[in-house]
């Protein structure tokens, strides 16, 4: 599989710029993943840390999954990896866990996020709230939310790449 990064518009209206900063960070967090072993992604940044490639797609998947899932549409979706016994658990991970799985549910998170977002209008209120504030949002912030979770984690990405194999790239 080779990720095409395509770069935002330079001139378009506000949601077709927002969305394809979106898409531009979601392509590059793939990219970062391509043509490594599961063992590759499985590997932690540097001792102590315990992050890696592959715990950062499954922590996105799990970031798409409450913002677009259940503060926007309301939807009863339960976490994948964590639990209330364990906050951190898509970041723990065993030799069992593949990337082929990992890719696969962030994927599916994607295309629901999508499907939720087709037609509401950036300034509409949230149908959900957030678990913990309470608050309802707009389409407009969660997509600038996901801009800024996604560009920090394709940060430690490009650390945790250039340490596994020495490639580096924008």
């Amino acid at each position: 599989m080779t990720t095409e990064r395509r770069e935002p518009p330079v001139d378009a209206d506000e949601r077709t710029m927002l969305e394809g900063w979106l898409e531009y960070h979601r392509q590059t967090l793939a990219w970062k993943c391509e043509g490594l072993t599961d063992e590759q992604l499985r590997t932690a940044a540097a001792a102590p840390s315990t992050l890696t490639l592959m715990g950062l797609v499954r922590h996105m998947a799990e970031v798409e999954r409450s913002w677009y899932r259940r503060v926007l549409a309301a939807e009863d979706a339960g976490p994948i990896y964590y639990s209330d016994e364990d906050p951190d658990g898509e970041f723990r991970l065993t030799e069992s866990d593949t990337f082929a799985e990992a890719h696969a549910t962030w994927q599916a998170e994607i295309e629901a996020a999508r499907r939720n977002t087709a037609g509401v209008p950036l300034g509409e209120p949230t149908r959900g709230r957030h678990l913990r504030t309470g608050e309802r949002y707009t389409l407009r912030w969660i997509h600038t939310h996901m801009i800024e979770e996604y560009a920090r984690h394709n940060g430690h990405a490009d650390l945790i790449r250039e340490r596994l194999d020495g490639a580096t790239g924008d």
